[in-house]
């Protein structure tokens, strides 16, 4: 009776649906953007060096080497919520050039997955990692 009392409290005294939702939040964009995208790319960084896409002018291996940064370290980092709040900003970036400058003059349907991903990104920057992260247990 008390552990079930005490469970019932915690539940209805704090807002634990919005640090559940903002968990479903992290784990479907920062495990999807490292899992699909990072790992990938990371995984076949050499075959991918000379002739990944340039969109900035400042070279094949330089341009995969930042976007493997974002879509692995970072998304990974978002995922476990650490540090999430600084590591969203290299994932908009990165986002933000696949949506209005590589894709610029695609259909929508094409750049639907950037935009979900500037989307989710650009909640977590603003809510933070919530409740279940590492941010919360190492800085809380």
């Amino acid at each position: 009776m008390f552990a079930a009392n005490s469970i019932a409290m915690l539940l209805n005294s704090e807002p634990v649906n919005e640090d559940f939702g903002l968990l479903l939040l992290r784990v479907a964009s920062g495990g999807g953007m490292f899992w699909h995208h990072g790992l990938p790319k990371l995984m076949h960084f050499g075959e991918r060096m000379e002739n990944f896409s340039d969109p900035l002018g400042i070279g094949s291996a330089a341009s995969l080497a930042l976007i493997v940064f974002a879509e692995a370290i970072c998304a990974l980092l978002v995922l476990l919520g650490l540090w999430t709040r600084a590591t969203v900003i290299p994932l908009l970036i990165a986002m933000g050039v696949v949506v209005f400058v590589v894709d610029a003059g695609e259909p929508l349907s094409e750049r639907e997955l950037g935009l979900f991903y500037l989307l989710a990104f650009s909640t977590l920057m603003f809510t933070g990692s919530g409740r279940f992260s590492i941010d919360r247990l190492k800085f809380q």
